[in-house]
């Protein structure tokens, strides 16, 4: 049976590691080596005699033990003797802020925040008041350490406090551009809870064997700033690509290559980006739980596979002082691994799966640093509302401010009415930041479409007035146009009436001649008619004669060559001959 050490046993243990590691420093920091080992077992030992800190449905991953005294030392041990002259308190400060980043950062609600502190400050003012330490100074404001500005002034990489939000924030952004010139752009809004969660992120990821989980609903940033995070840490991320065939084979694939980067080639920090939306499948969650627990994942690589990666790593090995053989290299690349590979798991708290989770894989709590993400206050609102809004045309600046906190209010008023939902339905309603940022592009697409409405009114007005002002400027020339025409209308109507006055003249002496014309008309057609009547006698003559012609022709057709010749011959005709002869010769006249 395995039991708890005593706090004795705890502080005999870490005195010594801490006070080795401050042998370097000012003798007023060395004095403070029990105090420091001393307040820490203090804060845990209060912590778990606190109920509300006692795990529970809601709060399963309230679990608070030695682990945690063992992270808050090596946070005290990342420090440099050079940087920490002066006195105590910066070094106290430095505890006080690794108190806050491992037991404070998995709290989920404020009242258990404020519990929190006030154990803080209990043990402080016990252990640190011989010191005479200002328990108002020791637990300022903006107490955030960070080992990526000092490297961002062109230093050394340092565990230093930052000198001011500024300053951090103007690095982050520096660092937000950098990010945005290399990947995929990330229009992120650094607010202080941001740049916070920034500054806890980079300062798990730099620890060996650090590995975070980041609880908090859908579009709070978890992603966003784990990605950014690790840029500034110099972690290549890896992402895995989930889809409806991927499986735990593929999973295993994907955990191959993973070791092989951090231990073998290139040997350099990753991170492994996690979501609960890509664990498909709940085994998915051994793996992961054994990368944590140990590093060790049964059957992840065949013996051959392994004898390759042994064989890479030799000289590593043998550099390092690690013995050359098969268990010694075997643990010297999973240390490798656990060193350079870093879990970011991101959950959402909503349902049951977290925490049923987190109690088949305890591996997900106890070997993971929890970062809860809480909602985000009025100011972080604000800011991101600036943000967002700021692409939208305004009369004036003073009004983007106004349309923000007046966003940011409707977004908090919510939060009552969730909490009268829970009590009479007892259902949740999550809102989420998500849903304030689908607030803001609401707004953005109704202002547009109402603006485009507008212009597009404003632009029929500037049409229809155009059109008639270029009808008045038509009607003004058609006048002028008019005018002219009128005279000319005049002076026709003048010709017209002159020459009405002639035709009139001209009809007159028309009608005399139509009458004269008649009366011609009457006596042609008189004479027409009398020749009608000559014609039809002459018709009637001419049937009559027509037998005798056709008889004479007869009569000549018989004439012949030789008669004419015999009648030409005759010196003296018969007188009927000659009759005959005169006949014909008048008929030919």
């Amino acid at each position: 049976t395995t039991f708890t050490p005593t706090a004795d046993i705890i502080s005999g243990i870490y005195s010594q590691i801490i006070g080795h590691h401050l042998k370097g420093f000012e003798m007023v920091v060395q004095k403070q080596t029990d105090a420091i080992v001393n307040a820490t077992i203090e804060t845990l030992q209060l912590i778990l005699s606190t109920p509300c800190f006692l795990p529970s449905a809601k709060k399963f991953h309230y679990q608070f033990n030695l682990r945690d005294v063992a992270n808050i030392v090596q946070g005290l041990l990342n420090t440099d003797p050079n940087l920490y002259k002066g006195g105590c308190m910066k070094y106290l400060r430095v505890w006080a802020h690794e108190c806050y980043r491992v037991f404070n950062d998995r709290l989920i609600n404020h009242s258990d925040m404020q519990e929190m502190h006030g154990i803080f400050e209990k043990a402080a003012k016990k252990h640190f008041s011989g010191a005479g330490v200002d328990l108002v100074e020791l637990f300022a404001d903006d107490n955030l350490m960070t080992s990526f500005i000092s490297v961002a002034m062109g230093n050394d990489k340092k565990y230093l406090p930052i000198r001011d939000i500024a300053q951090l924030k103007q690095t982050l952004e520096e660092k937000l551009a950098e990010y945005n010139e290399t990947f995929a752009e990330m229009n992120l809004v650094l607010f202080q809870d941001a740049m916070e969660h920034i500054c806890r992120i980079c300062r798990v990821v730099d620890f060996p064997c650090g590995n975070a989980l980041l609880v908090g609903v859908g579009g709070s940033g978890k992603q966003s700033l784990s990605r950014l995070s690790c840029f500034i840490a110099g972690l290549d991320i890896i992402t895995i690509l989930v889809n409806q065939t991927y499986g735990m084979a593929d999973l295993k694939l994907d955990l191959q290559l993973m070791y092989v980067k951090a231990a073998v080639k290139p040997g350099s920090p990753h991170a492994f980006l996690l979501t609960d939306g890509q664990i498909a499948d709940e085994r998915f969650l051994v793996f992961l739980n054994d990368f944590l627990a140990s590093g060790n994942i049964p059957d992840l690589f065949a013996r051959e596979e392994y004898d390759s990666h042994f064989g890479a790593i030799r000289n590593l090995a043998k550099a390092a002082g690690v013995p050359d053989d098969r268990d010694a290299l075997f643990q010297f690349f999973l240390d490798r691994v656990r060193k350079n590979l870093h879990l970011v798991l991101c959950h959402s708290p909503v349902g049951d799966a977290f925490r049923i989770r987190g109690r088949k894989f305890p591996a997900l709590i106890s070997c993971m640093v929890v970062d809860e993400f809480h909602p985000w206050p009025r100011d972080a609102l604000t800011d991101v509302g600036n943000r967002f809004l700021a692409d939208i045309p305004m009369p004036d600046d003073e009004l983007f401010e106004k349309l923000a906190g007046n966003m940011a209010e409707i977004h908090l008023s919510i939060d009552g009415a969730n909490a009268r939902y829970l009590e009479a339905e007892r259902r949740h309603n999550y809102t989420t930041p998500k849903s304030f940022l689908e607030l803001i592009n609401f707004y953005k697409g109704i202002l547009t479409k109402r603006r485009l409405a507008v212009e597009n009114n404003q632009e029929r007005l500037e049409k229809g007035l155009e059109i008639m002002e270029q009808v008045q400027t038509k009607v003004d020339g058609l006048k002028e146009d008019l005018q002219i025409q009128m005279v000319q209308v005049a002076e026709k109507v003048a010709a017209t009436n002159l020459l009405i006055e002639q035709v009139t003249d001209e009809s007159e002496k028309a009608a005399v001649e139509e009458a004269k014309a008649k009366v011609e008309a009457d006596s042609t057609n008189k004479l027409a008619q009398d020749a009608a009547e000559i014609k039809a006698v002459a018709d009637g003559e001419l049937a009559e004669a027509l037998p005798a012609m056709k008889a004479a022709q007869e009569a000549v057709d018989c004439l012949t060559k030789p008669a004419i010749q015999e009648l030409k011959n005759l010196g003296k005709p018969p007188p009927a001959c000659v009759d005959v002869t005169k006949a014909v010769l008048i008929m030919l006249k």
